[in-house]
């Protein structure tokens, strides 16, 4: 039996090539089932598939209870409707052959509900004229900028905005839309502070529409960092992502969240430079490459280990002088940042029980499934 500092070692490890990305799937369920207890109600969960990008996980979900889900490509959008989900928001604003693809998309699975952002006139206008064109209807959530700048409207030009849409056939209008990735700060009151200051201004344009004399609309809300919050706010879907798998980065910024880390990656020591110096087949194909050389990867059986270079199919590092690695030994590391990490392996090794027993495919990796 496993010891709890070594859940992750895996008895069939030679069955397993590498570098490749294992999922600890117990691990996978302790997150969906906290998620759902935080929030008390999974009709207000609406999860963001853009870390897993697979169907396995997301069956998970709704098997959990979950029905809503945000994605943020078309190829994940379709992922979603190939499980079925009842209801499904592009979290983008789809324009030229993105917004065919959505159309056809609609078509192809009738019995899901799929919906996109807005954030501008122009792009509103061209949805409704592809909408017609299309005969159907295009369900929007209008997109608001919280403090990202990224993308999204003010404030106070939503009302603007809802009335163009309520003017123009072939789009009905669902709701608002706020991601407040731009905060994820490791203090967790410093965290909710911000998060409190972010959603004043959804607080602003719901006021606005009532005021109107408009219905209170659906808000879909935040990410993973700010999800304790958003989840005590009455009249809101949370929408986090990174929660399913979880990572190094988001453990060690917030020890506050107990979701565990659901992902390692696997590779072998390939090559021996010298006493000390070793080189891994873990490239930056294999692992998200974003961050600083020292901030991509954590290795759990070598946590003292240094970096020396990386390049497309190698990683060289340094041990201690006191080492006893050898070529063809096992290394587990934990990803810093997931997301990413999952976009670069078509598929990943699911562990039960400590043994790899099956494997997913990354099916929305792909930017087109078949629409």
């Amino acid at each position: 039996m496993k010891s709890e500092n070594t859940w992750y070692e895996i008895e069939n490890i030679e069955d397993v090539d590498s570098p490749a990305l294992l999922i600890y799937s117990d691990r996978v369920k302790h997150n969906i089932d906290l998620a759902i207890s935080m929030i008390g109600n999974a009709s207000r969960l609406r999860p963001h598939v853009k870390t897993h990008k697979a169907k396995e996980p997301t069956l998970l979900m709704m098997k959990a209870g979950i029905t809503k889900f945000k994605c943020a490509t078309i190829a994940e959008a379709e992922m979603l409707g190939m499980c079925n989900a009842a209801d499904v928001l592009l979290a983008y604003q789809p324009l030229g052959p993105k917004l065919n693809r959505f159309i056809a998309l609609i078509k192809k699975y009738p019995d899901t509900l799929f919906s996109c952002l807005i954030d501008n006139i122009e792009a509103a206008i061209c949805v409704s004229e592809n909408a017609i064109a299309n005969n159907v209807q295009l369900n929007v959530f209008i997109d608001l900028n919280v403090g990202q700048d990224r993308t999204g409207i003010l404030p106070n030009n939503v009302l603007k905005l809802y009335e163009a849409c309520h003017s123009f056939q072939g789009i009905n209008f669902s709701g608002v839309h706020a991601y407040d990735g731009h905060i994820y700060d490791p203090d967790m009151e410093v965290r909710k502070l911000k998060s409190d200051t972010a959603f004043q201004k959804v607080e602003e344009v719901k006021d606005q529409l009532i005021a109107a004399g408009l219905r209170i609309p659906i808000i879909v809300l935040g990410g993973s960092p700010t999800y304790p919050f958003h989840v005590e706010r009455e009249g809101v879907e949370c929408s986090p992502g990174t929660f399913v798998y979880w990572d190094k980065g988001y453990s060690s910024s917030f020890p506050d969240m107990k979701f565990q880390p659901a992902s390692l990656v696997l590779t072998r020591v390939i090559s021996q430079l010298n006493d000390r110096t070793f080189c891994l087949d873990l490239g930056h194909k294999s692992v998200a490459p974003e961050n600083d050389l020292h901030q991509r990867v954590f290795f759990l059986n070598e946590p003292e280990l240094k970096f020396i270079s990386q390049n497309e199919e190698h990683l060289v590092v340094e041990l201690s002088a006191n080492h006893n690695r050898k070529v063809g030994d096992i290394l587990y590391g934990m990803p810093v940042h997931i997301c990413p990490t999952v976009a670069l392996h078509e598929r990943v090794f699911v562990v039960n029980n400590n043994k790899v027993t099956d494997e997913w495919k990354t099916i929305a990796r792909d930017r087109k499934i078949s629409v």
